[in-house]
């Protein structure tokens, strides 16, 4: 419960200015972690409070080599136990035992009123002896790689377990995988429950993703009238990346209870190309070690016969692979590679595979004989680098005749330094993915809208990262940075409609004093009218410190709206862009407008503004244009859009640009009138405006009369005003040039 305590504080708590508590989890195995707060002062004079927690939780089962009984009544003093050869002091120590299990009935717990589900969920820390004593088995059936067959041989297997082998100490959790990662039934004892729950899985359809032809390879493959023979390694790179995510957001929510847990995976097989996989393998052996959960691996493929020709279901093969051995070897190295992944979590997490039989009961025996009686040994690492690697364990006992079952070692936590490029990009994804916001790094968002045309958007999407967030490295007589941006579109059912993914490389001169100035970052998507879900992360690459920014979207429908405006954007700078077919509306004859996305300007700047009427009335009894051969859509009649922007303080307003007049649409394709202003702003003095934009479609009689607030500060120069300014700005603004 602490490691879940710990990241809610992370997320949580805010100290001076946003800078958020940094939790450092150092080698958190399993259990509660014993943790050491101290709060240090940050080169800024505000605060971080750190969290260090290095206690590291193994279990031990110790049985007799000549009768395998398990031996009871050992004491802490009687282990020693070494990492990397290394002794260690024993911190912790304690014993389980499933003959001295409570019988835990639904709805009447040791506590009560909460349910088995509820003790594992958290609500046992009212009483945490509770669970103790206790099996928690999760049957997890992979039903994305599973054929009909594998299922029903699996789910029988588990219902002759539940009816026949089921002890009073096991608490059982129901999990299965299809087109997502579905709790079929929490932890019960009910035999009942568990049983209606499995007879759901039979004559479930197997998806079939997994275990397809890699490389693109026709040789040994079936000649079944198909001429292309497609490389499905990307594929299936991309499903073993989905499963290994699988098991761990299962490790992750089991990992505030100490008991051991025990997964038994069902599976037809899990396919990893080299290092493709090599992230999300990583990730999901620590999160179940951290869990202090095994993982049982079980091939419900169960014994296959591999024929060399292949089998009935399938055609001929082409080429000479069927006679020279090929086939058959490509046939055993496809099964060897699909068992090899499944054996890998099952040692590294300290439990056992079981492949090439069609009997599973002894994986249920197997769980049943590890965690009948065990110890649990905790120790302080006396290694506290925070380097990734991976760190054997060795467990002696002080007398020779006895045999030890334990993990065989950890993977030591790794800061942001020391994580390689897979685990860098694993740790983003997962940020993007949380619901819980990264406050390290301050990131600000903006999102417009612009329509393009029928039931179509572009929505110019603006980040602000302040300058004082970003650390260089220093390289000759140039500072050198780079920030890491991801995010996403979601619609209103959750969907992904648009990505993002970028790495923004910073070449820093000493004298532009970046860390006053802030970094602005442009993207955009292209967008139907519905609401939508924005989330953008920004990572600072030298110390990996993130920060997240999330907002909801609304296009308008604008089929709706008398007058159809689009996004006002003022900005303070624009740069050339020479792009000769650029897709943004934010970039007009060579020039891109920069939004100005907190809305604050000092008074040696100039103020821009930018935005589009569409569709607008044609005032009435005037002619239309004669058509063009070739065109495929003529630019309209004559209008009449009228439009000045005013600034205002406290309701009064203080200045308003000339009432500008626009005759004609400018952008014909997109049916738009565009207007841009520019109003210097020397003369403003210092303060905060309400800016109102005035819109009227004179000839369609509708009307738009948008505010925003917006700031002046004092210009880093004596402001001197203009040569007949008269108090008020000198203003230029109107239509853009078709």
């Amino acid at each position: 419960m602490s490691l879940r305590l710990a990241m809610s504080l992370r997320r949580a708590v805010d100290l001076k200015c946003r800078r958020a508590m940094a939790a450092v989890l150092v080698g958190v195995i399993a259990g509660t972690p014993v943790a050491g707060w101290a709060q240090q002062p940050d080169q800024s004079g505000g605060f971080t409070l750190k969290v260090q927690s290095d206690i590291v939780l193994t279990n031990v089962v110790v049985r007799d080599k000549k009768t395998g009984e398990v031996v009871k009544g050992l004491k802490a003093s009687d282990f020693t136990i070494l990492e990397n050869g290394k002794p260690q002091k024993i911190e912790s120590f304690d014993y389980q035992n499933v003959d001295e299990a409570a019988v835990l009935r639904e709805k009447s717990t040791v506590i009560g009123k909460a349910t088995i589900a509820d003790l594992v969920n958290g609500e046992f820390a009212a009483n945490p002896a509770s669970l103790r004593d206790h099996r928690l088995i999760v049957m997890f059936f992979d039903l994305s790689s599973m054929q009909p067959e594998d299922i029903d041989r699996a789910v029988e297997s588990a219902q002759d377990y539940v009816n026949k082998k089921m002890q009073p100490a096991d608490l059982v959790a129901l999990v299965s995988m299809a087109t997502g990662l579905s709790m079929d039934q929490d932890f019960t004892s009910d035999k009942a429950a568990l049983l209606r729950g499995l007879g759901k899985y039979n004559g479930t359809e197997g998806t079939g993703f997994a275990n397809g032809n890699e490389g693109g390879n026709s040789g040994g493959t079936a000649d079944d009238a198909s001429s292309f023979t497609s490389d499905d390694s990307e594929y299936n790179a991309l499903n073993t990346d989905r499963e290994l995510y699988a098991i761990r957001t299962i490790a992750k929510s089991l990992e505030r209870v100490d008991q051991r847990k025990s997964l038994l995976y069902f599976s037809g097989g899990l396919t990893r190309q080299g290092i493709e996989n090599q992230a999300s393998m990583r990730a999901a052996t620590n999160e179940a070690v951290k869990a202090n959960m095994a993982i049982y691996s079980v091939d419900s493929r169960g014994l296959e016969a591999l024929p060399p020709v292949g089998n009935a279901s399938t055609g001929s093969l082409r080429g000479t692979a069927a006679y020279s051995g090929g086939a058959m070897q490509s046939q055993l190295d496809a099964n060897f590679g699909s068992q090899e992944t499944l054996a890998t979590l099952s040692s590294d997490t300290g439990g056992k595979a079981f492949f090439d039989s069609n009997d599973f009961a002894p994986a249920f025996q197997q769980v049943q004989h590890d965690t009948e009686a065990y110890y649990i040994v905790g120790f302080r690492s006396t290694n506290t680098a925070r380097d990734g690697s991976f760190r054997h364990l060795t467990v002696k006992l002080n007398r020779t005749d006895v045999k030890l079952d334990y993990r065989p070692g950890y993977y030591a936590p790794a800061d942001f330094q020391h994580q390689k490029t897979e685990d860098r990009e694993q740790a983003l994804m997962e940020e993007l993915r949380s619901d819980l916001p990264a406050t390290d790094v301050a990131v600000y968002l903006q999102a417009l809208y612009f329509r393009m045309g029928d039931n179509k958007f572009f929505v110019p999407v603006s980040l602000i990262i302040p300058g004082s967030q970003i650390h260089s490295v220093k390289n000759g007589d140039r500072d050198k940075a780079n920030i890491d941006i991801i995010g996403q579109v979601k619609n209103a059912e959750g969907i992904v409609v648009g990505n993002v993914r970028d790495t923004v490389k910073l070449a820093l001169d000493a004298a532009q004093q970046v860390q006053q100035k802030k970094i602005q970052y442009s993207t955009g998507f292209t967008l139907a009218p519905g609401r939508y879900h924005l989330k953008f992360v920004v990572r600072e690459n030298q110390t990996g410190a993130m920060g997240s920014f999330e907002t909801d979207l609304q296009v308008p429908d604008l089929k709706k709206i008398p007058l159809k405006l689009s996004s006002i954007v003022l900005s303070s700078q624009r740069v050339p862009n020479a792009a000769k077919k650029a897709a943004s509306p934010l970039v007009r004859d060579g020039v891109e407008w920069i939004p100005n996305v907190p809305h604050v300007f000092r008074q040696d700047q100039h103020l821009y503004f930018l935005y589009e009427v569409y569709d607008p009335a044609k005032e009435k009894g005037s002619p239309e244009p004669a058509s063009s051969l070739g065109l495929t859509r003529r630019e309209g009649g004559p209008v009449r859009v009228l439009t000045s922007i005013e600034f205002l303080i406290g309701g009064v307003k203080v200045y308003e640009t000339p009432l500008v007049e626009a005759k004609a649409v400018n952008i014909p394709e997109r049916g738009a009138v565009a207007f841009q202003f520019d109003v210097p702003l020397t003369p403003l003095k210092p303060g905060t405006y309400v800016c109102q934009v005035n819109v009227i479609d004179d000839a369609g009689g509708s009307f738009s009369f948008p505010r925003m607030a917006m700031r002046v500060e004092p210009g880093a120069a004596p402001v001197v005003a203009p040569a007949g300014a008269a108090g008020a700005p000198v203003t230029s603004g109107g239509p853009m040039k078709p």
